[in-house]
């Protein structure tokens, strides 16, 4: 609670009900830092502290902070023309969308605003898609223990996590849960409702935890066998999070749709729902919308972000980076069995799962001057710019051995 003396502070309704409250809505337990200036795979805080940046605005900052790319390019564009609306062609839309659709398996791309929208979009072109082929009734969508879709009363009933749905009334009609990496569970629970499926390929709110990827490929051949719809949510794993442009290639397989967001702006709020034909017609005018999706800032900031990603080498780069942080994870691991259970995840998308909740952990990184964020099953998330050395890899890795050093130490002393 703020007091009196802090300018966010507010009486409201003097004489009746005093009530103080930040004028920033206090829905997040932030901690106490804030940054001023970043650049690559650092930040630095208003006080002058620096800090390893190994959590990347929740893999979201993807070719690093203040690239100068990406940076010319939104003042380049910012400069001209910023929005327009829907209502009009947008050049820089239309190129983003080729450039997409020509590096995947889609045929056709809608651009929104975060990661949620994109869920958002692509749950309603699976319904859409159903209701036009003549099967209205097939609207239920099978999800995923330990999955996050996003925040909006439609992606929170898909990601069936009670603890975000609690208070917010009845939850969204529509979605069916099973074990993550359980295809009899999942052929057990088609039915004649059935729309189709939406997979993390991997669950990184859920503990970064990758699919099997004979998993993926089983799902494509039950879709196809039953006739319904494979959704990929790609909004934490994709955009070369793990190495490939998406993490469904590492299977072998195409998914029907897709969602994507968080990397695809390297920062610049933009997300995107991919489709094949098929299902893309579903969305026809007047059937789905968003006003700032798609503008011409946010899609100057993808296709800049897209030049990054798409040069030679860069993916291969994630790939050996990450092969070479995951090792030295599982080293830490083992070094520590009394903190952590094991390494996980898939290219630049990796962490330590804990035998306890990691906050300790978390915290001792940042005494150490490391960013680490969290996830589910008591999981220390680690997802560092793609653009980030070797050398700063060594520097974190020597970082988090260090906080584990003082956890450990603290949990040995109060044992004692």
């Amino acid at each position: 609670m703020v007091g009196a003396g802090d300018p966010c502070w507010k009486v409201q309704n003097p004489g009746v009900h005093p009530v103080m409250i930040s004028a920033l809505l206090p829905n997040y337990a932030r901690i106490d830092l804030a940054f001023e200036r970043g650049e690559g795979s650092w930040l630095w805080t208003t006080d002058g502290r620096r800090f390893l940046d190994f959590g990347s605005g929740i893999a979201t900052a993807s070719i690093g902070h203040a690239h100068p790319h990406l940076v010319q390019a939104i003042a380049e564009q910012a400069a001209k023309v910023m929005h327009t609306s829907n209502l009009y062609r947008i050049p820089q839309a239309e190129r983003l969308a080729q450039r997409l659709v020509d590096a995947s398996f889609a045929d056709s791309v809608f651009f929104c605003n975060s990661g949620a929208e994109a869920n958002e979009g692509m749950i309603k072109m699976m319904r859409r898609a159903m209701s036009d082929a003549g099967k209205a009734e097939r609207f239920r969508i099978i999800c995923f223990e330990g999955a996050f879709h996003g925040r909006t009363l439609a992606t929170l009933a898909a990601t069936g996590n009670h603890h975000y749905l609690e208070g917010f009334g009845p939850e969204v009609e529509g979605f069916d849960h099973v074990p993550f990496n359980n295809m009899n569970a999942v052929r057990d629970a088609i039915g004649g409702e059935t729309c189709g499926i939406i997979v993390e390929p991997v669950q990184g709110e859920g503990g970064v935890r990758p699919a099997d990827m004979q998993f993926l490929r089983d799902l494509r051949t039950v879709c196809d066998e039953f006739g319904i719809i494979l959704g990929m949510d790609e909004v934490q794993s994709g955009m070369g999070r793990t190495g490939k442009l998406f993490a469904h290639e590492w299977a072998g397989i195409t998914p029907d749709v897709m969602s994507s967001a968080k990397g695809i702006g390297g920062g610049f709020p933009l997300g995107a729902v991919f489709a094949k034909e098929k299902y893309a017609v579903a969305l026809k005018p007047g059937t789905h919308g968003t006003t700032y999706g798609g503008n011409p800032l946010a899609c100057a900031a993808g296709n800049a972000v897209l030049d990054v990603i798409l040069a030679p080498g860069f993916l291969d780069d994630v790939v050996r980076k990450g092969a070479k942080m995951k090792a030295e994870l599982e080293r830490i691991a083992r070094d520590f069995p009394t903190l952590f259970v094991e390494a996980r995840g898939l290219g630049l998308l990796l962490g330590l799962k804990c035998h306890a909740a990691p906050g300790p952990i978390q915290a001792a990184c940042a005494e150490q001057g490391l960013m680490a964020i969290t996830a589910g099953e008591n999981t220390l998330r680690l997802a560092p710019p793609l653009v980030v050395t070797e050398a700063e890899i060594d520097q974190a890795m020597d970082m988090l051995r260090k906080a584990a050093t003082s956890v450990a130490a603290a949990q040995k002393a109060a044992a004692q």
